[in-house]
């Protein structure tokens, strides 16, 4: 097996060109074709999000972020597996469907022609609603989620749209992330939204259960607001990693380009920890370390005065550029960076920030148990990796951060999707239980869903889909 580490790349290939098309077919299936034995204590759904249309009419979205939302479903009874599929029907979505034409400014693509219509864009709040990223819950309300602040509500039985969720406050934002954090103690969502403006603010809020209201828990001003698509949470504090990949809000404006091409790199900045504490609001400090980027954090825990914060972490963020369709598809010679995970430590009384690599792995959509584990110091990671020159993603991997070892599942150009932990009922194991993963057959131009013994790390059974599932980014099992 060939081991990718962080200072190398790989070329792409179009073998999994597939990954990357359009599904335009939407199915609900009572039974689907099973082999090997489901846990017959596997009695839940899962739900996964990505982009599903790749175009609208002659109009070619650019970027994997960009296309339009189609929501994935499987549901789990007495070790049979049923399966539905549905377009998140979003104002983008329909817009598109009416016009023939993408309407609405997306990650990487954006329809405006003008400076005129851009202005006149931003201030009438026409954000997309493609929220094409991942899936949470809001108060028994399920909501698909992007990074702009529009998440939309759908039925989970039906998939079928609600429409814009509506919170119940005033908080400003024109960019935020669609990965929440959920405390299982105190029973509430924290996340954070970025208020660009001249003068811009991080604004960091908590949801309680039983509420559609954001309360503020400390608002930091910014004049360059950073791409932050994930961050960390402790027990007691919240942490903004704010890498120097960041924008002048007027740019947004008036450049002319899309979104993410006002971010510049400036690695001069270095790269920020500002860590605020979740129980009073106070800003504790911002700490510093040489600049590196990220999309997804892993876990972060407290101990003795020190944060630990793990994350999949790239030199610079060249990755962004990598992952537009036309590298991903093979038309344009490129290299798709490696990550690696980073263990980051702060110390709050020194204030020093130090690092140590935990795997040598390429490790992207990193799961861990995380009813059990998040906020706590922990010993295992689940993600997509790579074997072999020349490809996409096509492993699974868990990492055993304790020994430094790895486990791996492949199969002959299979291309799997995030590994979603569900733990065994009454587990008292880290790794007692399954990972379910949607994969790629490249081969048969099919997907089928995975189901690995999460502590051995082999398959011990595959439900069949009797179409591909374009490569999406995430999703959530619910009980």
């Amino acid at each position: 097996m060939f081991t990718y580490y962080c200072n190398m790349a790989y070329n792409v290939t179009n073998k999994f060109h597939i990954g990357f098309s359009t599904l335009s077919e939407e199915l609900s299936l009572e039974d689907l074709p099973v082999r090997g034995t489901i846990p017959n204590w596997l009695s839940g759904t899962l739900i996964r999000n990505g982009p599903a249309k790749f175009e609208v009419g002659k109009e070619k979205f650019r970027h994997w972020f960009d296309g339009l939302a189609m929501l994935h479903k499987f549901s789990f009874k007495d070790g049979k597996v049923s399966y539905a599929n549905k377009f998140l029907e979003s104002e983008a979505f329909k817009s598109a469907k009416k016009t023939d034409k993408i309407s609405y400014r997306e990650f990487a693509t954006d329809p405006c022609r003008s400076i005129f219509k851009r202005v006149s864009s931003m201030f009438s709040s026409k954000f997309t609603d493609n929220a094409n990223v991942n899936i949470t819950r809001i108060s028994e309300r399920f909501v698909a989620m992007t990074e702009t602040p529009l998440p939309v509500e759908f039925d989970l039985n039906t998939l079928k749209t609600v429409g814009v969720f509506s919170y119940d406050d005033k908080i400003e934002s024109g960019l935020t992330t669609a990965h929440p954090h959920y405390d299982f103690v105190q029973k509430q969502i924290v996340n954070y939204a970025t208020k660009i403006a001249r003068a811009s603010n991080y604004n960091i809020y908590k949801i309680t259960d039983g509420t559609n209201c954001r309360d503020l828990i400390n608002s930091t001003p910014v004049e360059e607001p950073a791409y932050m698509h994930s961050f960390g949470m402790t027990e007691n504090h919240v942490i903004l990693v704010e890498y120097p990949f960041v924008v002048k809000p007027l740019d947004l404006l008036l450049s002319g380009k899309p979104f993410i091409e006002n971010f510049t790199w400036k690695p001069e900045r270095g790269t920020r920890f500002i860590v605020v504490n979740r129980q009073n609001g106070n800003l504790v400090g911002t700490f510093k370390s040489k600049a590196f980027f990220a999309f997804h954090h892993v876990n972060a825990f407290e101990k003795q005065g020190e944060i630990f914060v793990d994350v999949v972490a790239y030199d610079d963020s060249s990755i962004v550029n990598a992952l537009y369709l036309d590298v991903l598809r093979g038309q344009r010679d490129s290299v798709i960076p490696t990550s690696q995970i980073r263990r980051y430590q702060i110390s709050l009384q020194g204030g020093s920030v130090e690092y140590e690599t935990l795997s040598s792995e390429f490790v992207e959509l990193p799961r861990i148990n995380y009813k059990q584990y998040n906020t706590k110091d922990y010993r295992f990671v689940y993600g997509i990796s790579t074997y072999g020159a020349d490809d996409f993603a096509n492993q699974l991997v868990k990492i055993d951060i304790l020994q430094k070892t790895s486990k791996t599942w492949s199969e002959k150009d299979c291309y799997p999707g995030e590994p979603v932990f569900v733990a065994t009922p009454g587990a008292n194991r880290e790794d007692d239980g399954v990972i379910i993963s949607v994969v790629l057959d490249a081969t048969n131009s099919k997907s089928f869903l995975l189901v690995l013994d999460a502590t051995t790390f082999e398959e011990i059974a595959r439900a069949q889909v009797p179409h591909h599932i374009p490569f999406g980014f995430h999703g959530n099992y619910f009980e």
